[in-house]
C-alpha cells in the first residue's frame, strides 16, 4: 500500500511537471512581462529569443515587430506626401476624371476645389459607374456624390489612426499640418503594411536595376536610384536638399504626380515617364538633348 501512494505520488509530480513544461507560450510571455519587461525595446528582444529557440516563426515575429512599432508611428512618417498625392477637380469633365480614374488604377480620391489646400471631399470610383451609363453624363454633379474627407494631424499616431479606420469604416484620411495645409494623405493599406509588409498587387511592378543605356543612346533609370549614384555615372552636380533620388527631383520639376509617357526637360536631360503608380514614380527614360 506504502509502494502504491508513492507511485501515485511520483506519477501526479511528473504531471504536474510536464503541465509546467508545456505551459503555453503567451502564459510565459504574460509571466515575462510581469516580471521583467518594461519597454518596447525589451519585448522585441523576448520575440527575437523566442524566434530563435524557434516558438514563434519568422512571419509572426515580422508581425509582432509591425505591430510595436506602430504603436510608435505617427502618420508624417508613412503618408503619401502632397507632391505625390493623386486628386480630382472637381469641375473637371466627366472623361478627363475617368482618365485619372483608369490610369491611377485608385479606388478613392481627393476631390479638391482651386487647389490642394481646398478639399471638397473623398470620391468613391464606384460611385461613378451609374454616370458612365448612356443619357446620363449630363446628370453628373460630383459634389452630390462626395463622401466627407476625414482630417488627421501629422502627428497622430498609426495605432489609433488603425483603430479609426476599422471603428468609422474609412480607408483614406487627409493630413495637414500645423497650419492647416494640406501634406499628404494616408490610407489603411500604408498602416497594414507596416504590419504585414508591403501589399502587391497587379499594379506592382518588380524595379530594374537603377541605370542601363539602350541601344538608341538613351538610358532607363530606376526613378530611386540615390542623386549620389546618379550624379556619380552621368557626372552631374543635381542636388536639393527636399530630395534623395533622381525621382524626387523629377517629381519636384513636374510639380505633381505625372503619368506614363509624360516629359519635361531638366537642364539639358529630356525625361520621359515610362512607369508610375498611383504613389510614385518607377521608371524613367533619360535623353541628353544635343
Amino acid at each position: 500500500m506504502k509502494e502504491r501512494s508513492i507511485k501515485t505520488s511520483a506519477a501526479n509530480s511528473g504531471s504536474q511537471q510536464e503541465k509546467e513544461s508545456h505551459k503555453s507560450w503567451l502564459e510565459k510571455i504574460g509571466q515575462a512581462l510581469v516580471a521583467e519587461i518594461t519597454t518596447t525595446a525589451q519585448i522585441i528582444e523576448f520575440l527575437q529569443d523566442a524566434h530563435q529557440r524557434a516558438v514563434i516563426g519568422n512571419d509572426a515575429l515580422f508581425m509582432l515587430e509591425g505591430v510595436l512599432k506602430v504603436t510608435e508611428m505617427q502618420v508624417r512618417e508613412i503618408m503619401i506626401p502632397r507632391s505625390q498625392m493623386v486628386v480630382l477637380k472637381r469641375d473637371a469633365l466627366l472623361e478627363e476624371t475617368l482618365h485619372t480614374i483608369i490610369s491611377s488604377a485608385h479606388s478613392r480620391f481627393p476631390v479638391i476645389g482651386e487647389d490642394k489646400d481646398d478639399i471638397e471631399g473623398i470620391l468613391l470610383a464606384k460611385d461613378l459607374l451609374p454616370y458612365c451609363l448612356d443619357g446620363k453624363k449630363e446628370q453628373l454633379q460630383i459634389r452630390d456624390i462626395l463622401r466627407p474627407a476625414v482630417i488627421i494631424p501629422e502627428s497622430k499616431r498609426l495605432n489609433v489612426l488603425l483603430k479609426d479606420f476599422r471603428s468609422y469604416r474609412n480607408h483614406i484620411a487627409i493630413v495637414v499640418d500645423e497650419y492647416g495645409g494640406v501634406s499628404g494623405l494616408v490610407t489603411i493599406e500604408d498602416v497594414l503594411e507596416e504590419i504585414v509588409g508591403e501589399i502587391e498587387d497587379e499594379h506592382d511592378i518588380e524595379e530594374e536595376k537603377s541605370i542601363t543605356r539602350n541601344n538608341d543612346g538613351s538610358y532607363t533609370i530606376n526613378a530611386l536610384t540615390p542623386l549620389d549614384e546618379f550624379n556619380d555615372y552621368f557626372s552631374l552636380h543635381l542636388d536639393d536638399p527636399e530630395f534623395e533620388t533622381i525621382g524626387g527631383i523629377v517629381m519636384k520639376a513636374f510639380g505633381h504626380l505625372p503619368v506614363k509617357n509624360e516629359k519635361i526637360v531638366i537642364k539639358n536631360m529630356e525625361i520621359t515617364v515610362l512607369e508610375a503608380d498611383q504613389r510614385r514614380l518607377i521608371t524613367l527614360q533619360l535623353r541628353f538633348l544635343s
